[in-house]
Order: C-alpha cells, then structure tokens, then sequence
C-alpha cells in the first residue's frame, strides 16, 4: 500500500526516522496471502490458525475491533474473517456490523467473511448489504471454512456503487481514531475526496496531515498511482509539476512570498487536482488560495482526539514489538494516564518515537510511565490555564499508579520515574 506518512516522512514501521506514519501505517503491505480472523476467542484462533497454515495460508489473528484496526493498517490481508460478537454476553451482531462498516468505509475492496451462529441468518443477510462477500455459521468444519474463504478470494471485488468513492485499484489509507474529532475529519475526507476542489490540509506538524492528504487522494476515484509530492521551498522540485497526471500534493505553499505564489499559479496545469500540507491559510494569497484551498481540511491535534492516544500507542507497541522481535508489551494504568494527559512534542509522531523507544527499553515486557521518559513535575511559574492542566494531569498519573501498585508507594514511584520523597510530597501537595 501507498501508506499515509508523517510529514515529509517515508511510511513504515520506524517512528520519526523514516518509515512510520502518524498512524502506523507501513510500507510493508503485501499480504503474503494472509488471512485475518477478528475473534476473541482463542480456541477459535487456534484451530483456524492450523486449518488455514495446512492450506497454505498465514492466519493473523485480532482479539477485537482495535487489535483489527491496528492490523489492517500496518498490512493488507488477501480475506477477512469477521465474528459479529466480541463482549459476553452479546448476539445481536451489532459490534460486527459496525467494525464490517468501517472496514468496508476504509476499503470497499476488502473481502470479508462474517462468522455468525446459526441462529444468525439476519445478521449474516445485514452483513452481506453490508459489503461481506460471504458468511459462515458456527459450528463449522474448518475445510469448508477454509474453501469458502479462497472461493471468495477468487471471485474477485464486487461491482461497487458508483456512491463509493473509493477507487477499487487505490490502497486503503486508514485514518486510526475513534475520537469524535477523527470521525469528523474521516467523514469530510470522503466527502470532498471524490470532487475535483482542490483541498488544503492544516494542522500541526506530525499530527497526519501528510497521511491525511494521501486520504484524500485515495478516496477520490484517481486511480492507485502515487501523486507527486513537492516541497515547494525547494524551487529545483517545481519541475515535477509536470509529473503530476491528476493529483499533486504540495507542501509548505503558505512559505512561499507573493511573487514566488504567482509564479506557481502559472505553473500548475489547469487539470491537475492539488492537495496541499500548509501552517497557515492565511499566508496564501486570494488567487492561489481559491486554486489550492476550495476547503481545509484541519487535522485535530492528539490531545482532542479523546482515547485515541492509547490506542495509538497500543498500535505503535505492537508495530514496534513486531519490527524488533520483542513481545508484544502491555501499558501499565499510569502509561496509559500519561499518554491521555501528555502534550506531546511532534504530536502522534512523538508518541511513536517514546512507544518504540520503550519497546526497546523494558525487559519485562510492561511498559509503565517512567519508560515513556515524561517529565511529571508541574511548571514551576507561570498562572495560566496550562499550568493548571499540567497539575491534574500530574494528579491523575500518581493516582493511577498507586491504585495498579496497592499504594505502594515504593512499586508506585519506581514506575512514576521518582524517588519516594518525591512521591510523598506530591501526595501531600494533592491530598492523596
């Protein structure tokens, strides 16, 4: 896949350096003729993995709707195998349908294969309205499975409506998030993708704006091809304007003086849809900003996307773990309070960078606030509105840690990166 990527940064599996998108998406996508079962039961996972490895197959394996996610960004799989239930207690399908519609919202080309039980006809009919290419119901014999799953493979992506705007030969740019903000700035995504406006992405730096921009081209019908990308303080680069057969992206055209934007103006071909990555609209001039900014697109910064921090981080351990042979490491309570609260230098970017280094770093496989190397005290001046969230974020951290550590404070203040007359008199500065 053409993975989205940080800005002016290679897609991959190596935050910051050159190969990890914003979110995780890799450069490494063939499928290898794998299979992904979303299931959250392991005895399941475990007879499927031997009857698809029998077949020839690799079966990877996603314990819910995250996990899958998480995976489907960082690989694309030949099939999908799509249980409708993932939390006791539930039948009605209804957390399956929802993971099916955002599978199939990201790529309209996937082949999925429900699972349902047998008194599940209507969710396997839902599903099949839905964009699932074929059902099971339980129980089955795994050689049927295993033939109805290459049977579906080899019928090919069906007919898909002209509603879809994904083009069938373009590769998935996953946009991960459950945040309300994400939501938002998926939707506009596919709604201003399929148009020939040409569209504008703002936001921080390492936030997704680049990943966001190759959305954009994704859903938009053009085809698979990569667009050009063009640094435009790069004067020397402008000539590959001329490569650009029906998108560009540009970047930094907001850096560019009044001459320097007239000139571009001249220079870009009337036909070709520009995708541009700026700081600041208001830089640009009227004329140029009409060409290139129909409508913005701004990337919400991490700390309102609401949860998704520990999802990403979750995503960026087990892409790193994969990437440098380590188990898979999970993140303690007050990790996972530190990784809510945080600013984060480079946004999701910087997030990357302090998960990889910790998967590097812990030698028990947990990953606990100290190894994520956030400084926790509060500023020492200043009155403003900061300094007041930065004093609760810190609270809410020590609290995490004491409840995972029985109030411990020895346990709590080793993995808090303090000693425990720090902690203490952190304790007492919060009444904890």
């Amino acid at each position: 896949m053409n993975a989205g990527v940080f800005e002016g940064v290679a897609s991959g599996g190596r935050p910051v350096t050159d190969t990890l998108s914003a979110n995780g998406q890799s450069t490494e996508l063939s499928s290898d003729g794998a299979i992904l079962l979303i299931d959250d039961n392991p005895a399941v996972a475990g007879a499927m993995e031997i009857a698809f490895r029998m077949a020839g197959r690799m079966l990877d394996t996603a314990r819910g709707p995250e996990e899958a996610l998480s995976r489907l960004a960082a690989r694309r799989f030949d099939a999908i195998l799509l249980d409708m239930n993932f939390t006791p207690g539930q039948s009605n399908g209804e957390e399956g349908l929802a993971l099916l519609s955002r599978i199939m919202a990201d790529d309209p080309a996937a082949c999925v294969v429900v699972i349902t039980a047998h008194s599940g006809i209507r969710i396997a009919v839902a599903a099949m309205q839905a964009g699932a290419r074929d059902f099971a119901i339980k129980p089955w014999r795994n050689s049927d499975l295993v033939a109805k799953v290459e049977a579906a493979i080899a019928r090919g992506v069906p007919a898909i409506s002209s509603s879809v705007i994904m083009a069938t030969d373009a590769e998935p740019i996953r946009l991960l998030g459950e945040s309300a903000a994400m939501q938002v700035l998926r939707d506009l995504v596919r709604r201003i993708a399929p148009t020939p406006a040409g569209v504008t992405v703002t936001g921080r730096s390492g936030s997704g704006r680049t990943l966001t921009a190759m959305a954009v081209h994704a859903a938009s019908g053009q085809g698979g091809g990569e667009p050009a990308r063009i640094d435009l303080r790069d004067e020397s680069a402008w000539a590959r304007l001329q490569d650009g057969i029906n998108t560009v992206i540009l970047r930094y055209p907001d850096k560019l003086g009044e001459v320097a934007q007239a000139r571009l103006m001249d220079r870009l071909p009337p036909a070709l849809r520009c995708i541009a990555i700026a700081d600041d609209l208001a830089a640009l001039t009227p004329a140029l900003r009409r060409r290139i900014a129909t409508v913005e697109i701004a990337v919400p910064p991490l700390e309102r996307r609401e949860g998704d921090g520990v999802m990403l981080a979750r995503h960026f351990a087990r892409l790193a773990a994969e990437r440098f042979g380590r188990p898979v490491p999970c993140l303690t309570a007050a990790a996972e309070e530190a990784i809510r609260t945080t600013v984060w230098d480079d946004e999701v970017r910087g997030l990357a960078l302090a998960i990889e280094r910790a998967v590097l770093l812990v030698e028990d496989g947990t990953i606990d606030a100290a190894a994520l190397a956030i400084p926790v005290a509060p500023l020492a001046s200043g009155l403003g509105q900061a300094s007041f969230d930065l004093t609760d974020a810190e609270k809410a951290m020590i609290k995490a840690a004491l409840r995972e550590h029985r109030h411990n404070v020895t346990h709590a203040a080793a993995a808090l990166g303090l000693s425990r007359g720090a902690l203490y008199r952190r304790m007492a500065r919060y009444g904890l």
